[in-house]
């Protein structure tokens, strides 16, 4: 039975800030995203100790609490809170479900996509999203996730299973991933697909992610170990790096010492083009980074994931690089070693869609009549669908 009875009457809640809580919340993508969106994260929720070891110090206000998903209850996560919880986010570990991975029927992670919406049916919050990989909804696993949709179905108005790439809603890397919304029945606010969509943006590039880095200096390297570095390049950013610039200090920046064979092998590899050897693309100023994948942890093998060549530097990207094409500001911490990082920032959702999400459902639930609204967003993206097809 769920903690909250939508049958009791509450106070008008219109006016008031969302208050949501993070599970799986790892590097805190989502996290960052809910905050641009204006909404706060009271608790945030995660096993890992290493993916989260900077989450306290990105999100000095937000509790981190290190627990196992299957062993919380939703009684613990109001008391985590304080109280009311408007929404829950999420991304249960998706490696059980990923096209890269073995996608094994016994593999425990594949568990806790039930015990996210386990914890939803307990709360009973105004709304909650989950974000997986595309591989959720291949046949072998939509019976997996439709039976934990049935502990919410009959409470929750459903959005999704849907595909939303992160560069249409701006990022500079290619990142589809599958997201399922809820919106409590008894608030009568169902959401759309239009309304998310209506936040679309035009994709940035890897020229504008990266191209002000060029030429940094490394400045020092602070007490916690993380390697500090400024801009030293006089142009004008992009809009895009403007917005995650932090004053032209950041840390994560060293590159790797490659081999000079290795070297000699990436440069003959053309902008765009692939390193068949060891299977990095070379990134193209003008397009899209492809999807940065996370590798795995120590329990899993210490599998480090493929990392792009930069454009025109015989290397492979650096982490405030990667964290760039992410959309994540130059001010947030990750790990003081690259391998590490590189987990956080390829198991993260994307800040920007993390943020149009969140906006879509800030709007929707907090502005008091927008049936109005809603039709005209859905006539809109109608006729583009029209025009398009």
């Amino acid at each position: 039975m769920a903690l909250h009875d939508p049958k009791i009457p509450s106070e008008d809640n219109t006016h008031k800030p969302l208050r949501i809580v993070d599970l799986f919340c790892g590097a805190g993508g989502f996290s960052l995203g809910a905050h641009a969106a204006g909404i706060s994260v009271v608790a945030a929720y995660d096993r890992d100790p290493i993916l989260t070891s900077s989450f306290e110090a990105n999100f000095p206000d937000t509790p981190l609490h290190l627990r196992n998903a299957a062993w919380m209850c939703g009684e613990r996560l109001l008391r985590d809170a304080g109280g009311q919880i408007d929404g829950i986010i999420g991304g249960p570990p998706c490696q059980g479900f990923s096209e890269m991975g073995l996608r094994a029927n016994d593999d425990p992670r594949r568990q806790l996509l039930r015990h996210f919406f386990r914890l939803v049916a307990e709360v009973g919050p105004r709304f909650f999203v989950m974000e997986n990989v595309r591989g959720l909804g291949f046949p072998a696993a939509r019976s997996t996730l439709n039976a934990a949709l049935d502990l919410v179905r009959e409470r929750y108005d459903l959005l999704g299973p849907i595909l939303w790439d992160a560069a249409f809603f701006g990022a500079a890397t290619t990142r589809p991933r599958m997201f399922v919304i809820g919106i409590r029945k008894d608030l009568e606010k169902p959401m759309t697909r239009a309304l998310v969509e209506a936040r679309t943006r035009h994709p940035a590039t890897v020229e504008d992610a990266i191209a002000d880095l060029k030429g940094a200096r490394e400045i020092d390297v602070d007490p916690a170990g993380f390697d500090r570095w400024e801009t030293t390049r006089l142009c004008q950013p992009s809009a895009y790096a403007e917005r995650l610039r932090r004053g032209g200090v950041f840390t994560g920046h060293r590159p790797t010492d490659h081999t000079e064979a290795v070297r000699t092998r990436f440069a003959a590899v053309p902008e765009g083009g692939f390193d068949k050897v060891g299977r990095h693309p070379r990134l193209a100023w003008n397009a899209q980074c492809p999807t940065l994948r996370a590798g795995t942890g120590a329990d899993r093998g210490s599998f480090q994931s493929v990392r792009p060549i930069h454009p025109d530097e015989d290397r492979v990207i650096t982490v405030r690089e990667a964290a760039r094409l992410q959309g994540f500001p130059d001010d947030h911490r990750f790990h003081p070693t690259v391998w590490h990082s590189f987990r956080m920032i390829g198991n993260s959702v994307s800040p920007l869609i993390g943020e149009a999400v969140l906006a879509a459902i800030r709007d929707r639930l907090l502005s008091p009549d927008d049936d109005e609204i809603v039709g005209k967003t859905e006539k809109v993206w109608e006729m583009a669908e029209l025009a398009d097809g």
